[in-house]
């Protein structure tokens, strides 16, 4: 089998985790569940099988420091900064350039940096599948989560038929890929037992990846042939800078995984979140009382119950509340409804409206 990659998703903004995610620090930095930040337990995650030198970053220059900082254990060329945001098909073909420049037919696995998951033997069990797909069928390879409520905040894939190649974890060719559902819809997926949560993890060779992009976004293609003529020299930086402020921006899924007929689809049934929000940090914790709260810092609760506290810094006491959500950040305090938590982003939408940038 050829030689395996890692590559993770650092550029994201995290707006719906304000005010502990901000600019200089989102919230793939962040820790919030035992000793690692997110993104240093998903390098761990995938160290277990891929060596140090073998995984690479995408972010975005604004999360320079932070990033090295946190990543101390991989080579610093392996660290990949774009210009400007451009979502996640520029981002990953600008970083498949330096692994195919070392290792053209080298397998890359693709990952969100802000992702958890348990059983990290089920999860390399699935890649090492996805990886072998990938390798004997020139596919381009998604893990579907098996869905264990109708959840409105995924996308989701629709399979087709199972396919038998020697894989260890069940695997089907891919039907469609379809956006998040309202709820009566999603509550059809699930019974039909033939969806899957789309967790944007993918696993293909990088010169089957690159034929895609030639093939269903030929203008990107063109751009990044481009810059890969710059990679090593002092232009780079430049060229880098002037194209890439130049493509459009675009999903994977969008320009890729819809339109491509080499897909596949391999059952993910480790337990994952994608932590999308406070409010999925609260359903995660396992530290729940007796009233179904979650604290973090010094909190008193009184004739309060299902609330989630963050406060590292100051006392914060709860009185005759219930599902609610407060977390402190330095002078910044949030208080939300949980059942409010996705609305959080609209509060960094207002901040940026009135110019105070101290608060982001």
């Amino acid at each position: 089998m050829s030689n395996k990659y890692c590559l993770i998703m650092a550029g994201g903004s995290g707006t719906r985790f304000w005010p502990r995610s901000r600019k200089a620090k989102p919230k793939q930095f962040l820790t919030i569940f035992g000793n690692e930040s997110l993104i240093q337990a998903t390098i761990s995650r995938f160290g277990n099988f891929i060596p140090d030198e073998s995984i690479y970053i995408v972010s975005n220059k604004g999360q320079k420091e932070v990033l090295e900082q946190q990543t101390t254990r991989l080579p610093k060329e392996n660290l990949i900064y774009e210009p400007v945001g451009k979502n996640t098909l520029p981002a990953i073909g600008l970083a498949a350039l330096f692994i195919a420049k070392k290792d053209p037919d080298g397998l890359l696995v693709v990952s969100p940096a802000d992702h958890l998951t348990q059983n990290d033997a089920l999860f390399q069990e699935t890649i090492e599948s996805a990886a072998k797909i990938a390798q004997e069928k020139n596919g381009i390879v998604t893990i579907g989560i098996t869905p264990n409520t109708p959840a409105t905040g995924y996308g989701y894939i629709e399979i087709a038929d199972e396919i038998q190649i020697g894989q260890t974890i069940k695997s089907y060719a891919v039907n469609r890929f379809v956006e998040k559902p309202n709820l009566e819809k999603a509550k059809e997926y699930i019974s039909s037992g033939r969806f899957f949560w789309n967790a944007g993890i993918f696993v293909f060779k990088v010169s089957v990846f690159l034929e895609a992009v030639q093939k269903h976004a030929p203008k990107l293609y063109t751009d990044l042939l481009k810059i890969a003529e710059t990679i090593g020299t002092e232009s780079y930086e430049q060229v880098l800078d002037i194209i890439y402020n130049q493509v459009d921006s675009i999903s994977i899924d969008y320009g890729i995984m819809e339109k491509a007929d080499n897909v596949f689809l391999v059952q993910g049934d480790f337990v994952w979140n994608d932590l999308g929000s406070w409010e999925e940090v609260y359903k995660y914790d396992q530290q729940k009382d007796e009233n179904q709260n979650v604290k973090s810092g010094e909190v008193v609760f009184i004739n309060s119950k299902n609330s989630y506290v963050s406060a590292p810094n100051s006392l914060v006491a709860v009185v005759g509340l219930d599902d609610i959500i407060v977390v402190q950040e330095g002078d910044t305090i949030l208080v939300c409804k949980r059942d409010q938590a996705e609305e959080i982003k609209h509060v960094v939408a207002e901040l940026t409206k009135r110019n105070l940038n101290q608060y982001l």
